[in-house]
Formats: structure tokens, sequence, C-alpha cells
């Protein structure tokens, strides 16, 4: 074999590498049936067959995660790492997307919404979605957001017959492709600031001198990408007018998967390659999102906006977390976005649920007299909304309580008293819900059935997610803590010789 041909064999991905990327090539593959299998289906199995085949899936992408897990390391000439914080966010994301399929089932058939697409579109934006977990090459996880981002897009129009849907698709791209400009102009000046886009070379140059001014603005800019998409403010004002016109599943997987992703991305960035002036950028926009998240939610009378501005406020709490020291803020975030995951999937479930064909009745006036026309739905909801709030016995009270501490250790005292004084606001108006079901009398005949057994076995699955966090939250905390101390204490891996420098 001449030296050429060994030399290229060498620099071929190993088998390795295709372990560490499994999850994604399953979901791939998954989604690719999908959409092949659809014009082979009449329209009574459409949305049977490919829900079904789409959820295996995702069975499968998670017993592929495990695989990925027994084989930490880089992947792909260092673009991909696969270690606990990696893993966490895949498991979290795929497992939200099981759950959004499920809750789709009977919410697909009210609407009358051929599947084919849909489900597709749920595993594809996946495959981005995990990608920027594990992405530490700064090209990759723009890609990956790509990724993500056209699948959401689409997703949010599906309602085709609703002007409001197709206004909240073409608002989100519209926006979305501007803020993602910014991440991509971002990236751009790093490598103009460092010559180099793998973040652990980007740690070691930043390190070894004075940090130039570029690489400032740089993050900065990252921040402002990053920031679309978890809808902090100043860049929040899509969510209200995305998340009312979008379809309800969908906003549920919206508020949730892509935030995670997107933290995850910015957890990197911001504790890896570690610049410090970001901090008060951080510190005013989590100020300002909790703020403006709760006012806002207080004048609400469509359900749906009342709970984009909770996502608002919710994404200021994750923030304050950031500018905490990076071990405690790290597992601090981490443990946030699996119980926020769990309690507003649930919500989202059940207002799909009850909003009915056209999603009629989203409006809180509609949901007076709920605990008495269905007790075991409006028992549901509560208990999810009590979680939002921050009630002991939930998952939502302990992680409110870890991003808090954190803060307070870090001598955040003033972020923390904002903080503290934007979940009693926010108590309002999640208890004027509670008060709508049980403590009003119903106007309007608003139809109720009982859930099918898929939306059932997703709310059971949140559920029990909520519960188990507030009851028993050591061991996922103690995952957080352990992966958080790996992302932020070890020497970030440089970039092999084949990697494109200027440095």
């Amino acid at each position: 074999m001449t030296m050429p041909t060994v030399a290229l064999l060498q620099t071929l991905p190993q088998a390795a590498d295709y372990t560490r990327i499994l999850p994604e090539i399953v979901l791939s593959l998954f989604g690719l049936a999908v959409m092949l299998l659809e014009p082979l289906l009449d329209e009574e199995n459409n949305q049977k067959v490919l829900g079904l085949l789409a959820l295996v899936g995702t069975l499968f992408a998670l017993a592929a995660t495990w695989c990925m897990a027994q084989s930490p390391g880089l992947a792909f000439w260092s673009m991909v790492q696969v270690d606990g914080f990696s893993v966490f966010f895949h498991v979290l994301i795929i497992v939200i997307a099981a759950v959004v399929i499920l809750s789709s089932y009977e919410y697909m058939a009210v609407q009358r919404i051929r599947a084919g697409e849909y489900y597709a579109l749920i595993l594809f934006g996946t495959v981005g979605m995990t990608l920027m977990s594990s992405a530490v090459e700064l090209v990759l996880i723009f890609i990956a957001l790509e990724i993500s981002s056209i699948s959401s897009y689409i997703l949010a129009g599906f309602r085709r017959n609703s002007a409001a849907s197709t206004e909240s698709s073409l608002k989100y791209f519209l926006l979305g492709s501007f803020a993602t400009a910014f991440f991509l102009y971002g990236v751009a000046l790093m490598f103009g600031a460092t010559g180099a886009t793998n973040i652990g070379q980007i740690s070691h140059i930043l390190q070894a001198g004075p940090i130039p001014l570029l690489a400032y603005v740089a993050v900065a800019f990252m921040f402002v990408g990053l920031g679309f998409k978890v809808a902090a403010a100043p860049f929040h004002i899509w969510t209200p007018d995305v998340y009312e016109g979008a379809p309800a599943p969908i906003v549920g997987l919206m508020s949730t998967a892509p935030k995670a992703a997107a933290f995850a991305v910015l957890l990197r960035i911001v504790f890896v390659i570690d610049v410090h002036a970001l901090f008060w950028i951080i510190w005013i926009s989590a100020a300002l999102s909790m703020t403006l998240g709760n006012i806002s939610a207080l004048v609400q009378s469509n359900v749906k906006r009342l709970l984009a501005y909770s996502s608002i406020a919710h994404a200021g709490y994750i923030l304050v977390a950031f500018a905490a020291d990076p071990a405690l803020g790290t597992s601090a975030v981490m443990f946030y976005a699996a119980s926020y995951a769990a309690m507003n999937l649930g919500a989202f479930a059940v207002v799909s649920h009850f909003a009915n064909v056209g999603e009629r009745y989203v409006s809180l006036e509609d949901y007076q007299g709920l605990g008495r026309s269905s007790p075991l739905l409006a028992a549901t909801l509560t208990i999810f909304l009590l979680s939002l709030i921050g009630i002991p016995m939930t998952g939502g009270f302990f992680a409110k309580f870890y991003v808090f501490s954190a803060a307070i250790k870090s001598n955040l005292i003033w972020l923390t008293i904002i903080g503290v004084l934007n979940s009693g606001i926010g108590a309002y108006y999640y208890l004027r819900i509670i008060v709508m079901m049980y403590m009003r009398e119903a106007h309007k005949r608003v139809p109720t059935t009982p859930p099918p057994f898929a939306l059932r076995l997703a709310l059971a699955a949140c559920m029990a997610a909520t519960l188990y966090l507030g009851l028993s939250p050591n061991r996922i905390l103690q995952y957080s803590q352990n992966s958080a101390q790996e992302l932020v204490r070890k020497t970030p891996p440089e970039a092999p010789a084949s990697t494109v420098s200027l440095r």
C-alpha cells in the first residue's frame, strides 16, 4: 500500500466517529422513512402508521444515545465531542420529541392535517438540536442551528387554513433569519480575532494572551443570535405571535427543545471560551427577560400568549445561572432545562387537547368551570402550573432553588432579588388560570372529551418527570454537577493539525 493511500486512510473517520453521532444517524433514517412511506398510505392510515414510526425512531435514538455514551471523546476532526454534558442534552431533546409526537396524534386527527412531513420535520429538527449540544466547532453549530430552525419555521405554519399560523411562520422565519445572521457574523469575527473556529482551540488562544476587542464583539454577536432562539429579552418580540399562531404541540416543542439546544451551545461559549465582558450583557438580559415576561403575562387573556410570556420569563431565570460561577451555573441550567421541559410540555399538551377544532378554545374564559366538567384534566394542568410557579414538591421548585442558590453563592444578590420578586409576580397569572378552572362558573359550553391513550401517555410522562424532579432530584442533580465539572474544569482539547488555523 502506497504512502499517500495510508495517509488518506488515516484521515478518514473511524468507526468510533460514527458511534458518536449515532443518534443523529438514526433520527435521519427514520425521518427519511416517514417521508418515503407517506405517499404509499391512504389518508385513514397515514396518521397512525407514520406517527408510530416516528415514535419508534425516537426510542431507537435513545438506545443509540446509550451506545454513544459508551464511547466518549472527540469525533470528525474535533468537531463533535461526546461527554456527560452532550449525552444529557441528547436524552432531554429526544424525550421531548417523543412526548410531542405522542401529544400530536389526537391533534393532527382533530385539525385534519396530513401527517407525513409533520413527523419527519420533528425528527429532522431533533437531529439539528442534538447535534448542537455535542458540536464544538462553530461552523458545525451554525449548520445544526439551521437544520433545527428550518424545521421549526415550517412546523410553525402547519395549520395552513389559519391566517394566524401563516403569519407566525413568516414572522418566525424573517426574524429568525436575521438573528441567525448575527450568529454567523459572530463566528466570522471570532475567526478573524483568533484564526480558529474550534471552541477548544479558541479557548486556548484567548487564555494565552490579552483578549482582542474583536473577540468580545464576536461573542456578543453570537449571544444575540442565541438569545433569539431562547426568547430572551430584548430579542423576544417574536414569541407571543408565533406561539399564538403555531400548532399547540409544536409550541410545546419550540418552547423546550430548541431552547435546551441553544442553552447547551451558550454554555460552551460562555463558560468554555470564558469572555468575562459578557457578564453584564447576560445580567441585563436576565433581568429584562424576567421582568418584561412576567409583567406582560399579567394582562394576557389568551392562554398560549400567556404561556409565551411565561417562556420569556423562564429564559430569564435560566440566564441568571449564566451570570453565576461556571460550575454552579452549568449544573443549574441543566437541571432547570429538564424541569421546564417536563412542566411546559405537559401544559401545552393539555392546551392542545382542550383547544378543539381550529384551536377555538384558548382564552382564559374558556377554562372557566373546567374543574367540574373535566376534573382529571384540570388537576393535571394545575400540577404543571404549580410547578411553573415553583411550589415545593415539584420540579419547578428545585429548578428555581438551584438557580437562585448558584446566584447567591456567586454574590449576585441584586439579580437574585429581581428573580425572587418576579417569581411572586408570576404566581399571580398562573393562579389566575387555576381560579378560572375551580372558582368560576362556565358562561359557555366548551366540549371536553377524555384524552386518548397517546395523550394520556404523554401527560403521564410529563407528570412523572415533574414530580420525580420535585421529590427526588438528587440523581439528576448529581449527574448535572458531574457533567458541569467535566465541561468547565478540564483543559479544552486542541484541534488537530489538519484543522485550519492562522495562528
